[in-house]
């Protein structure tokens, strides 16, 4: 269900360079000029002013590109133009452009090809996965295609072949995308795939894109595993149309294997320190697949291999038939090849996609220009390191002064000392005051400034909504917009969850449209039970929990819209005190999302319930048009996930708030030291790294979860991270070299809403849409 990412450890920081074809699309130089002039060469040229240097994209020097000296015999693949990128890259996308020099020219090459290498010596013809070469090219001497690489080249030698014939010349700027290659592995060597029987139905499962030779059944260089793409859960389907039943896996039956394993050996460019390896394996055992039952790992570091191998046997799973990433540790090995023993437990065995994580330097002499590069590197990574240290030491002490103001007995000099900083009534964070907040209203809301919050602890030890100090005057009253509600009316159904100071339960409740305001009504007949929520707080909650809890139910008393959780009545005539809110005969979007498939083949062969796209999408509005509402309150969530989205009848959405008390969630949210559970696999860079929380922050929590929907929630989002990691990701963010990882773009989503989650995503708070703009986008795209 995911895009594989990459990953590579550097010893001297805890960064992870991850590549995948939805991230790792960034010039590569020939535009930009990082790669040199002596890097780009040709196999002839016109005249000095077409040389090879001037077939540079969107460049206008010299004559305006490399054209080849002699046009040829038709269908002439001697002519080529020749890139040194000086180490091994992930190509991801191409871009050409023919020759227009201010209307003086009107050259271009219709249809093209490319060859590659990794050492300079070996050539390989690209191919794309229906096994054709040549790539269409341009129409006209001056626009740019661009053009995906699918699947993508790892190469260091790139040559664009310009497919020739007598009707025109031809000439060429060109243009190279990706990242650089750091996993480091050159070739594999592996038995080849083997076809299953289906029901009648044959299920191909050789490794179709391998760019090596084949030599005694195996193939050797790399291929499928090495492709950045991971298979889906039902090894039938494919992300890529127009291919065939079980392409995106290579597979072996046990009965081919006497040994009961399958080995695959690594070859390395170098000898490196090795931390772990991660195997993406089917799991449908359903269909007799499953993970390896155990791996057995040999290294070669000069010439010998070790005598001593690693086993490794991971926890069999026969519950969950999702594909997923099986981790095995290689416990800092020393080597320049890994041969890997993968014992089958079934009669299947797959793997979509092989990487390996090292954890140092490259074992070579490092010249005196890299040394310096890495010692400015380090010197940069110090400074933002001091800065960050500054500013949290600054709002530590921002913070005790604003909870000395706090604890003056009189509220009036809490609101005047505010008032010089010329606060007005805007999104919350929990930044504690902004010097100068900006707002610019939208649709009535101010958009995306800071002021401060009144922290409620409530009962799942976190709070509903961050509300901004300054609304707090409507809850200075005593009075709640809610009835009483009698508690013999409430039979007990089951716990849902409990936190910090109480505990959320399931109920159902007798006659409580008697005790609702006129403008709210159930969709059920009279006399007829409903099913609520009750958070209780426990009886011997502290003072403060109970202060807060107070507050909650005002705020929640004042929050009426049909996409949010509505208040419906309270219990405060005696201990436990209680409030009633709504609850959904469907649960939770998750857990509704989980059970369910969406329409297709998968759904068909399993017999599982289905949800469209269209309805998908329906709920995700349903969402934005929720939090549009507290936006426009000035209300944010914090915790905006599918956990705290309830589903009822006909697709209807509600949002909540009390999947964190939910230990069903717990892996959801990790605790930093010396502050709260947050969940940070949802949560915008400035919330981590500088703990504001703003509509702004909601904006990307909602990019999250829309993600989440999308994918029926079948992984957690950025599930090939740890948590410590996505937390070095968001440092990624703070420094916005172009290294931070994005969710990748789920099967089903359409371009322009994946393009919404990457605007939610946006590294500038202020550049990321209000939930007015993403409502109206959900609206309008059509399913």
């Amino acid at each position: 269900m995911c895009k594989c990412l990459k990953a590579f450890h550097i010893q001297l920081m805890p960064i992870y360079e991850f590549l995948s074809t939805a991230v790792c699309r960034s010039p590569l130089g020939m535009s930009g000029g990082q790669i040199l002039d002596e890097d780009i060469s040709a196999s002839s040229q016109w005249s000095d002013s077409t040389a090879a240097k001037y077939g540079r994209l969107d460049f206008e020097e010299g004559d305006g590109a490399w054209c080849p000296e002699i046009p040829g015999e038709p269908e002439n693949m001697k002519e080529f133009l020749q890139i040194d990128l000086r180490s091994l890259h992930f190509i991801t996308l191409v871009g050409t452009q023919g020759r227009h020099a201010g209307g003086i020219g009107n050259e271009f090459a219709q249809t093209y090809k490319i060859k590659y290498s990794r050492d300079g010596s070996r050539w390989i013809s690209w191919r794309n996965r229906q096994g054709k070469q040549v790539i269409e090219g341009n129409r006209n001497a001056y626009d740019i295609v661009l053009k995906d690489l699918e699947p993508p080249i790892i190469a260091r030698f790139v040559r664009f072949m310009p497919v020739i014939d007598h009707s025109m010349n031809v000439c060429m700027r060109v243009e190279l995308y990706g990242c650089e290659w750091l996993d480091g592995l050159v070739s594999y060597n592996a038995p080849l795939g083997q076809q299953m029987t289906f029901y009648g139905q044959l299920i191909y499962l050789n490794d179709s894109v391998y760019d090596g030779a084949m030599i005694h059944r195996s193939v050797l260089w790399l291929g499928q595993l090495t492709d950045g793409m991971c298979g889906l859960d039902d090894f039938i389907l494919s992300h890529v149309y127009n291919v065939w039943p079980g392409y995106d896996y290579v597979g072996w039956t046990n009965e081919s294997f006497p040994s009961g394993y399958v080995e695959i050996m690594f070859e390395f460019d170098r000898t490196r320190n090795f931390t772990t390896m991660k195997v993406h394996c089917n799991n449908m055992f359903s269909r007799r697949v499953k993970t390896f039952q155990k791996v057995v790992c040999y290294f070669r570091s000069e010439s010998d291999w070790e005598p001593t191998p690693i086993s490794f046997s991971p926890v069999m799973d026969d519950v969950n038939p999702s594909a997923r990433f099986v981790t095995v540790s290689l416990h800092n090995h020393m080597a320049s090849a890994i041969k890997c023993q993968y014992y089958f437990s079934d009669m299947w065995m797959m793997f979509s996609e092989i990487t390996f994580q090292s954890g140092d330097n490259p074992i070579h002499k490092v010249d005196d220009s890299n040394t310096r590069i890495l010692i400015g590197c380090l010197v940069a990574i110090i400074f933002i390191l001091v800065a960050i240290i500054v500013i949290i030491l600054w709002r530590q002490v921002w913070q005790k002064m604003l909870e000395k103001v706090r604890s003056l007995p009189c509220s009036h000099s809490y609101y005047s000392w505010h008032s010089s900083l010329e606060l007005s009534p805007t999104t919350a964070s929990t930044s504690t005051a902004s010097k100068s907040p900006q707002t610019s209203p939208q649709d009535g809301a101010p958009h995306y400034a800071e002021a401060d919050i009144v922290n409620l602890q409530g009962v799942t030890g976190g709070n509903t909504y961050a509300v901004p100090a300054l609304t707090m005057d409507l809850l200075s009253g005593k009075d709640i917009a809610v009835e009483e509600f009698p508690r013999k009316l409430l039979t007990f159904k089951e716990k849902l969850g409990e936190g910090q100071f109480g505990e959320v339960h399931l109920c159902e409740a007798e006659d409580m449209e008697d005790y609702m305001d006129e403008d709210f009504s159930f969709d059920v007949s009279d006399n007829q039970t409903v099913l609520v929520a009750v958070k209780m707080l426990r009886a011997d909650a502290n003072k403060n929990a109970r202060n807060d809890f107070l507050k909650e139910i005002k705020i929640m008393s004042r929050l009426k819209d049909p996409n949010i959780i509505r208040l419906l009545a309270v219990c405060m005539s005696s201990d436990p005190l209680c409030m009633i809110t709504e609850y959904m005969e469907n649960g939770d979007l998750n857990q509704f999302l989980s059970r369910h498939e969406p329409e297709g083949m998968i759904a068909l062969l399993s017999n599982a319930p289905t949800v469209s796209y269209s309805n998908l999408q329906h709920m995700a509005t349903q969402i934005a048009s929720g939090m549009k509402y507290l936006s426009s309150l000035n209300f944010v969530h914090r915790d905006l996930a599918t956990r705290n989205c309830l589903v009822g009848k006909n697709y209807t959405i509600k949002i909540a708030d009390f999947g964190m008390s939910r230990n069903l969630y717990s892996g959801d949210y990790y605790r930093i030291q010396g502050r709260a559970v947050l969940p940070i696999r949802w949560m915008s860079w400035e919330s981590i790294l500088l703990g504001k929380f703003t509509t702004a922050s909601d904006v990307w929590a909602f990019g999250v979860t829309l993600w989440e929907t999308l994918t029926f929630c079948k992984e957690q989002p950025y599930s090939q991270l740890s948590d410590e990691q996505v937390i070095e990701n968001t440092g990624e963010f703070f420094r916005d070299q172009r290294r931070q990882i994005y969710l990748p773009q789920p099967p089903l989503c359409p371009d322009a809403i994946y393009k919404l989650m990457l605007s939610c995503w946006h590294r500038n708070a202020k550049e990321r849409p209000s939930f007015q703009e993403i409502h109206r986008i959900l609206l309008e795209c059509k399913p």
